[in-house]
């Protein structure tokens, strides 16, 4: 814990009025009311959730009304991990519940691009053009459990062809367009799907992106599918992809919406792991722990309702898009956005959040942190009134970008959030009823057993330990895909400490109970034995004016040495001399740690990502130890390939020099 950090009060306190309309307050209202439970505030109410799972998930099954076509013989059968059985006897169906709330006139979703609004969906259209695509793909020949694939932007057609999938106990995935049709197929063919949906195109930049090709390229890399349906973003000429099925066709009509009741575990989608090494794995999560899961967080912790309008920065590879499709549950509208965040300038998404009355806006920190080296000032250029939160994901969010929302967007809340694919939800995030402390994530989520342990898998308070989650959540994953035996998905976080969750972040648990995100612990910095992540030097050294990105590695030497870098990409115009160098060593001698100050610091054109934003720190650390390109990263996983061939040939130009010395 920063120094900063640690000598900061609250950023954020909630008002009595807030405290009294929180959904959170209604729900400890409820469990006050119809089981006699009291807790006086949000740690009480916590601790009793991670004690008593059954109790905590019953309430919330039932607080929400959720919807079964059986019901259930008990909440938890095997209080395992792996092998948690939730809710056995239940069925029921995602769709149902998204598709649920609402008047035929209130607005669902609304879908925007570069150009302006492209669709105002209603909650009746949104039924409708489900109902009728779910009768197409019934025609099609799709069944419970066959696959449906979208090769499609973060447009409202998208969340169409997903629920019309989930209605019929189908199972979906899907990737964004800026991905390569062989990273696409990469992930698509594991499932062996029957049908794909694409779309002609996207806009980004402020450039036509034509995947007329890159559609058909995919359907070629997917032998098992029969039908492929096509949706016109761009309103180009389909000729050249071949046969397909036009989305106005395929949506045509009414029909009656007619959900497939499927068991709790039943999958509902296949998300993918980043797969920056080998084939991404593909981790299916159920109906029904997704429902649940979702209404949850959704509901008590990002206060969410019809009154709300959520816009959350993504694509459909991540799985924040999911959070957007679930958010419909809440009763809440979404906004899909298909375009560049910075185009035509680092204000546009402030602009969009004002245009929509968008009440909750996720982004994720390298956005907030661009605004603020841009000199944008949202509340002065546009009117936010209607915005009450501020989500942040993706990376740990420096305590500067707290101040900076707060002087520059207004005294709201900043929930950042940690979790993942892995749950498609957080560990740790915000509460309507709790402060925000700068830097800090305010609270452990309800329901999810986390703690912090060292390396002998006991708790530890105030110093940075392993994220571990110690019970069952109903997100975790009903399997990976080609997995039969259960291996990959038990050797993925159940080796460090049998039976316990290990989720390879670094945290440090503070005594109020709010987490410290420090970054991957397989990335971990340490340095003559003192650990630290990477999330304090990125957010200090990228504060300075010209620095346009900083990453760091510590890599273990042949000889036994400890080498640790940073490669700083820099604005245009900003020069890397002696007195920049001395400048930077300096700030993180005074601001972090001088134990962690760099062997050197070296210039780079940029730094690669996943696609979903996340440095590549470990395969950067593996070039540097001896792996090889093609063994370290999967290109096709990558923002950026050509940076990883830079990092290759300066790993190697160093590796020679290593040797060569005597």
């Amino acid at each position: 814990m920063t120094t900063e950090t640690a000598a900061s009060g609250p950023i954020w306190t909630p008002r009595d009025d807030v405290l009294a309309q929180a959904n959170l307050s209604r729900f400890m209202r409820w469990l006050h009311q119809t089981r006699g439970l009291h807790f006086a505030d949000y740690d009480e109410l916590w601790s009793w959730s991670v004690t008593d799972l059954e109790g905590f998930w019953s309430a919330v099954w039932q607080f929400f009304d959720v919807q079964a076509s059986s019901g259930y013989t008990e909440v938890l059968a095997e209080d395992t991990m792996p092998g948690a059985r939730w809710f056995p006897g239940a069925t029921l169906n995602y769709a149902a519940h998204v598709l649920r709330p609402g008047a035929d006139d209130d607005p669902a979703i609304v879908a925007v691009g570069e150009e302006g609004v492209l669709a105002t969906v209603s909650r009746g259209e949104l039924r409708r053009q489900v109902a009728a695509l779910a009768v197409t793909l019934r025609e099609l020949g799709v069944r419970t459990g066959d696959r449906v694939v979208g090769y499609l932007p973060n447009i409202a057609e998208t969340v169409v062809a997903f629920l019309a999938t989930a209605s019929l106990g189908a199972i979906w995935s899907s990737v964004g367009q800026d991905y390569a049709p062989a990273a696409a197929v990469n992930r698509f063919a594991q499932l062996e799907p029957k049908v794909l949906i694409g779309a002609d195109g996207y806009r980004f930049n402020g450039r036509l992106h034509d995947r007329r090709e890159a559609v058909a390229s995919v359907r070629a890399g997917l032998p098992t599918v029969t039908h492929t349906i096509l949706v016109s973003r761009l309103g180009l000429e389909a000729r050249s992809i071949g046969a397909v099925l036009p989305w106005a066709e395929a949506t045509a009509g009414s029909a009656r919406l007619e959900p497939v009741a499927v068991p709790f575990d039943h999958p509902l989608w296949v998300l993918f792991s980043s797969g920056t090494t080998g084939l991404p794995k593909g981790i299916a999560h159920g109906h029904g722990g997704v429902v649940l899961e979702h209404l949850k967080f959704l509901s008590l912790h990002c206060d969410l309702g019809p009154a709300d309008r959520l816009f959350w920065y993504t694509s459909p590879s991540w799985m924040m898009w999911n959070i957007i499709v679930s958010t419909l549950m809440t009763g809440a509208s979404v906004v899909c956005y298909d375009g560049s965040p910075t185009y035509p300038g680092p204000e546009t998404l402030w602009r969009l959040v004002a245009e929509q009355q968008v009440t909750l806006f996720g982004t994720s920190p390298g956005y907030l942190m661009a605004c603020e080296k841009a000199g944008v000032r949202p509340a002065r250029e546009f009117d936010l009134s209607r915005l009450r939160v501020i989500g942040s994901t993706g990376s740990p969010l420096p305590v500067r970008s707290y101040h900076w929302v707060n002087q520059e967007v207004g005294d709201l809340p900043v929930f950042s959030m940690s979790g993942g694919t892995d749950v498609v939800s957080a560990f740790v995030g915000g509460a309507p009823t709790v402060p925000v402390w700068p830097g800090e994530l305010s609270v452990r989520c309800l329901a999810v057993a986390m703690d912090a342990w060292d390396d002998n898998g006991k708790p530890v308070r105030e110093e940075v330990g392993e994220l571990v989650v110690t019970r069952p959540m109903p997100s975790m994953p009903v399997m990976f895909w080609n997995d039969p035996d259960g291996s990959r998905y038990r050797d993925a976080y159940f080796t460090a400490y049998p039976g316990v969750w290990r989720h390879g972040d670094w945290i440090t648990l503070t005594e109020r109970g709010s987490v410290i995100v420090h970054g991957r612990s397989d990335s971990t910095l340490n340095r003559n034995g003192v650990r630290m992540g990477s999330a304090e030097i990125y957010s200090t050294v990228e504060a300075l004016p010209g620095i346009a990105e900083v990453l760091v590695i510590g890599v273990e030497q042949p000889d036994g040495s400890y080498w640790m870098p940073l490669f700083v990409a820099l604005t245009p115009g900003t020069t890397l001399d002696d007195p920049f160098r001395d400048k930077i060593k300096k700030i993180i001698r005074e601001q972090v740690s001088p134990r962690h100050v760099p062997d050197e610091i070296i210039q780079v054109p940029g730094i690669p990502h996943t696609r979903t934003g996340k440095k590549l720190e470990v395969p950067i650390k593996r070039l540097f130890q001896g792996g090889t390109l093609d063994k370290v990263a999967n290109p096709d996983a990558v923002d950026d390939p050509a940076l990883l061939t830079f990092f290759a040939e300066l790993a190697a130009r160093r590796a020679d020099r290593f040797q060569a010395t005597p």
